[in-house]
């Protein structure tokens, strides 16, 4: 059997999880296209709409991360997948027939719930499936589904806002009288239901890079030891984790408001705003994280043992350039700009994801992608949106000075993560040359 064909499992799992991927991108990221009528219908302020978008869904997401990543080290990572799939698309067409604030934030708690069984143990999988020299890529183009999702998302929701006409409410059969932006919820909710069964056509695949002990038998790691692990090279893994993470806040914060700041600053209706930015991340956003997975995975054949990072710094670097983008008063040369931020903030996901796994035996790859995505979702995700509507309401105290915030965020996030990846260079080496001589583990 060639090693292409010996892949093709690998690929195919690449693209039924991307699909899971896209799923939960699309549920979670509607939002941002609704910030007008949930703000006038549920009598709500922006930083009210953030914790919609970001706190409400990052709270479990976040918590649960952790044991469902333990749980993926050890049992059916497969169905853990599938259990979640089935709870978020449920959950987010909960969000179609709520009343009320709180109800609402509940319903988007739920959906957390679900999404926290994606990622650790998709990353677990992958890991098995392919070498050190491709996994850079295949996490890169299974993380594509963030951005297209994230795009589809928009433009879903503009479509469909721009098809409601002036009617606020509309009775639906069973469900009664519900807001015409909720029946948004049951059209990308409940077609996850089909990529759970989609989903059961993956296979489990076989472990590998199993720690072992000085006999060959395979090691039982404690919720202890795998934290012993991530202790012993916690320079090395939270330079990665800190640096990416507020990569992440510049993109959370962009997806959020995005669509809103083109509203407010040059009077664009939410339709054509969010088609074109939803246009914007589907394709640049896509194409970075692609382009950023092959190119660290040519860095690794190559020999450059940090070069995971690298991308990392090359992306905040670009960031931080054109994070002024929001002050330009020209709607043309401010929307041109666009693709730059869209392109990097994407850049770095699959090689940052893929330099955790190569620094963590199999035992315990789960369970560090969890903490990895503990800090991105409740620093990125939690605090992106909320952080660019604190300053709009409450420093700058006027909806028009969105485009202060979003520059004022994008700039601060970008350097912390360049200083974070440029620190982590040394420590980066050395965890990998660990590897090689696996150390006991501490406890």
């Amino acid at each position: 059997m060639s090693p292409n064909s010996s892949l093709r499992p690998g690929w195919y799992a690449v693209f039924v999880l991307m699909l899971a991927y896209v799923s939960s991108f699309i549920d979670r990221q509607i939002l941002s296209l609704l910030v007008g009528p949930i703000k006038r219908d549920l009598l709500l302020t922006d930083t009210e709409v953030s914790l919609l978008m970001g706190l409400s869904f990052a709270l479990f997401y976040t918590f649960l991360g952790i044991p469902i990543g333990r749980l993926a080290d050890r049992a059916n990572r497969r169905n853990i997948i599938i259990g979640g799939i089935v709870i978020w698309s449920l959950m987010t067409a909960l969000c179609g027939i709520v009343k009320n604030y709180g109800q609402f934030f509940l319903a988007r708690v739920g959906v957390g719930v679900g999404e926290a069984t994606l990622s650790p143990a998709a990353y677990s999988m992958l890991a098995d499936y392919f070498p050190r020299e491709k996994l850079a890529t295949a996490i890169s183009i299974y993380s594509a589904g963030i951005y297209i999702g994230s795009g589809i998302a928009v433009l879903i929701g503009a479509w469909l806002v721009s098809m409601g006409g002036d009617a606020r409410t509309v009775t639906l059969p069973l469900v009664g009288e519900v807001f015409t932006w909720q029946v948004l919820f049951f059209y990308i909710g409940l077609p996850g239901l089909v990529i759970a069964l989609l989903v059961l056509t993956v296979r489990e695949p076989a472990r590998k890079g199993l720690l072992t002990t000085a006999t060959g038998q395979v090691q039982q790691l404690s919720v202890n030891e795998v934290f012993g692990l991530i202790r012993q090279k916690q320079a090395a893994f939270f330079s990665v984790t800190i640096g990416f993470t507020f990569i992440a806040l510049v993109a959370y914060a962009g997806s959020a408001w995005t669509p809103t700041y083109l509203v407010r600053t040059f009077g664009w209706k939410i339709g054509n705003a969010g088609a074109i930015y939803g246009l914007m991340v589907a394709v640049f956003s896509t194409t970075g994280i692609i382009l950023g997975g092959r190119y660290a995975d040519a860095l690794t054949r190559r020999g450059v043992t940090d070069g995971r990072l690298r991308i990392g710094i090359y992306s905040a670097v670009a960031i931080a350039i054109t994070s002024f983008y929001p002050l330009i008063d020209n709607a043309t040369i401010a929307v041109c700009m666009l693709p730059i931020p869209c392109f990097f903030v994407a850049f770095p996901f699959g090689a940052a994801t893929a330099a955790i796994q190569d620094i963590m035996p199999n035992q315990a790859r789960a369970l560090a992608s969890a903490v990895y995505l503990f800090f991105i979702n409740i620093i990125a995700l939690g605090f992106g949106p909320t952080a660019v509507a604190l300053l709009t309401d409450y420093v700058f105290q006027d909806e028009g000075a969105i485009r202060y915030s979003l520059a004022t965020v994008t700039l601060l996030a970008s350097m912390i993560s360049l200083g974070c990846y440029s620190l982590g260079l040394t420590p980066y080496r050395r965890a990998m040359a660990s590897m090689q001589h696996p150390p006991a583990v501490a406890v």
